[in-house]
């Protein structure tokens, strides 16, 4: 007889004790699964928590003004970080009243605020509520996607756990404050508090404080400007939280609810200075590349000067409309541009490079090369001056053709087509005579004049044949105005310059501009410009801004048709061209000359500019003699050695701020010529000069 296999009793089959096993077996088969399942599905690819301690947020890069006021702001995230310590106490127990009551407590994690929230979203089918700690929103907006699942939950309480192992509290409700989106674009409370209340966040008050601390929930839904009423009652919401907390009094909540919310004023995006600040942004991400731009947090220092910036906007705008009224012109057709330059330093004080940046970023104050016509003429008489000749030297102002190779015949004409005769040079440029600025031109060479031209600060290609006299070869309006700070500074040229220096986040230098002024004209051949372009205010074509009661020196130009007015002018320390015109090179319209439609501008823009500034009178250098013709006469300047034979010096004690042109012309002119003269660049001179026959003054 066979015995029935032997069993232990607590392995008989069917008994409890086996179905228990079986089922521990199974438990802790499902646990390995599921572990792997959970590692490999959810927890695999959780980014380490390391570079929290070094971490580093994208930064706001502010851009200031002269006086070191803010005008304008770069970033992908408007942020500006703020040290725990500096953070007052009411904004940090409103936050947590709002958000996180427990965050002290837990270790990451609330498993009582998950427990509440998985039973609601179990109820209602879908996921209706959150339940993060503050600790699981950081880790949710540095680490995770805003995607509404378990599985991102899960990963979401697994980082949150490691960066409450790897942190101190301080240390993240630091990095959520400086990271949470707040609305209107800001993020962080630093930001939030800026925008809403214009004020530091340690200057928050218990209503300004518990009304941003409800903005993370919903920043659009209780947005304050738009929902006046729903933001009043998540802020009540946070109030009646802070009392439960024990933070706050139910009399200093009834309080703050029976107030009216002060928030700030929303700034209308109207930008003082966008020609200049564009011009800071691609030098910087051109330099130093986006990332420093946008993410870097630098502290941009300009010479922007605030009350000039805004005289020359309302100066164009006035001029321009002035203009399009005289000729019947739609609004805002006319285009128009200034620059306003330290003569001494180069520093840019006002950029206007158009009407409306909104609608065209088109810089013309350095991007468009327009002709500048009689106002590249004072750079002729420069040259002239430094080659031996004087303001007494004498052209004669009669025609004169010029025939190219083809057989073509060339003959320049005067703005009013008449001939003076023999004229001094201080009296052509005064009137702007074309043939004598030809004729001088001619004198002294092209290529020579070009030269001279470079050396001012024309970085601009220039025609190689007389036409140049007239003004014919493309500059930018930047260009020109450096070169009459050249005048201006006593012969020493200067760099044009926006940025005085750039500081990093953590405020070492980043980059700095120092002033470098080059003597590249003898002061006293500068001086005999400026003295003769005083009498073009005066007395010649720039009579219009006599007005403004200061010793000036100053050129208009007009191109042919009138299709560029350009006035440029200066003082010892300010330089300021202003260009008019046309986008599509048309004409202005009748008699709409440099006189007429560029000076106005100009004065309206150095009347304010130079309000409140004492008078400068043009420092004479030594060297620098005066004489007059005869008694009575006005007085002229020369380069001591130079005085014409018979001419009368100025005697020791009488004032030399006579300007008046020589009338006669007469004195130690070294030709008298009606044709073209000998001259360095004879195999330019046989080509028809390119452009017009005739330049307005």
């Amino acid at each position: 007889m066979n015995k029935p296999p032997f069993y232990p009793p607590w392995a008989k089959r069917g008994s409890e004790g086996g179905i228990l096993i079986g089922l521990i077996l199974f438990l802790l088969l499902a646990l390995l699964v599921g572990s792997s399942i959970l590692y490999y599905v959810v927890l695999r690819d959780l980014p380490s928590i390391a570079a929290l301690k070094e971490y580093r947020p994208s930064i706001t890069t502010r851009v200031y003004a002269d006086n070191n006021e803010l005008i304008d702001e770069f970033y992908l995230e408007n942020r500006k970080l703020v040290k725990f310590t500096d953070l007052p106490p009411v904004i940090i127990q409103a936050v947590l009243a709002a958000e996180d009551s427990r965050f002290f407590e837990h270790n990451g994690f609330d498993m009582q605020g998950i427990s509440r929230a998985f039973f609601r979203n179990l109820k209602a089918g879908k996921i209706v509520q959150g339940g993060s700690t503050i600790t699981q929103q950081v880790a949710k907006r540095l680490y995770l996607s805003s995607e509404k699942s378990y599985s991102r939950k899960l990963k979401e309480a697994v980082l949150a756990f490691k960066i409450d192992r790897s942190l101190s509290k301080e240390e993240i409700l630091n990095i959520y404050l400086n990271n949470i989106y707040m609305g209107h674009g800001a993020y962080g409370i630093e930001a939030a508090a800026e925008v809403y209340f214009g004020k530091k966040t340690r200057n928050l008050t218990l209503a300004e404080a518990s009304l941003l601390a409800g903005l993370p929930k919903a920043p659009s839904n209780y947005d304050p400007y738009t929902n006046y009423e729903g933001s009043r009652r998540r802020q009540a919401y946070v109030l009646t939280r802070m009392v439960e907390e024990g933070y706050i009094s139910e009399e200093e909540k009834n309080g703050v609810l029976q107030a009216p919310l002060l928030l700030r004023s929303i700034r209308p995006n109207d930008r003082p200075a966008a020609y200049f600040i564009e011009n800071i942004r691609r030098y910087i991400q051109g330099t130093y590349g986006s990332d420093a731009l946008y993410k870097e947090g630098l502290e941009v220092y300009t010479t922007l000067d605030l009350r000039i910036q805004q005289a020359a906007r309302d100066a164009v705008e006035r001029g321009l409309q002035e203009l399009e009224s005289r000729q019947g012109y739609r609004p805002h057709s006319v285009q128009g541009a200034l620059l306003s330059m330290d003569a001494r330093t180069g520093a840019i004080r006002a950029m206007v490079g158009g009407r409306d940046f909104s609608k065209s970023e088109f810089n013309r104050t350095t991007q468009s090369r327009r002709q500048p016509g009689s106002s590249f003429k004072p750079i002729i008489y420069t040259a002239a001056f430094d080659r031996g000749l004087t303001p007494a030297t004498a052209i004669d102002d009669s025609p004169i053709s010029f025939t190219d190779n083809a057989g073509r015949v060339w003959t320049p004409q005067n703005f009013d087509e008449e001939f003076r005769g023999p004229i001094s040079l201080h009296k052509a440029l005064v009137q702007s005579r074309n043939v004598v600025t030809i004729k001088l031109l001619q004198e002294i060479g092209v290529d020579y004049a070009i030269a001279y031209a470079v050396n001012m600060g024309i970085a601009s290609p220039l025609s190689r044949n007389l036409s140049l006299a007239l003004g014919s070869s493309a500059v930018t309006l930047q260009e020109l105005v450096r070169a009459y700070g050249v005048l201006a500074n006593g012969g020493r040229i200067v760099e044009p310059f926006m940025i005085k220096k750039i500081v990093d986040r953590t405020g070492n230098i980043f980059e700095e501009h120092p002033v470098k002024a080059e003597q590249v004209i003898d002061p006293r051949v500068a001086f005999l410009t400026t003295h003769i372009l005083q009498d073009v205010v005066e007395s010649g074509t720039g009579q219009r801004v006599k007005s403004i009661g200061r010793p000036v020196a100053a050129k208009t130009g007009t191109t042919d048709d009138v299709r560029d007015a350009w006035f440029v002018g200066y003082t010892p320390s300010l330089v300021t061209g202003v260009w008019v015109g046309f986008d599509q090179q048309r004409t202005l319209g009748s008699h709409e000359v440099g006189g007429r439609a560029a000076a106005p501008i100009w004065l309206y823009c150095m009347e304010q500019a130079l309000a409140g500034m004492p008078a400068e009178a043009f420092p004479v250098p030594e060297g620098i003699v005066f004489a007059r013709r005869s008694e009575g006469a006005a007085l002229e300047a020369f380069i001591d050695g130079t005085v014409p034979q018979g001419w009368i010096p100025l005697l020791p004690g009488e004032p030399s701020t006579d300007t008046e042109e020589n009338p006669d012309g007469e004195g130690d002119s070294p030709f008298l010529h009606d044709g073209p003269a000998a001259s360095d660049s004879d195999s330019m001179e046989k080509k028809r000069p390119q452009g017009r026959t005739k330049t307005e003054p």
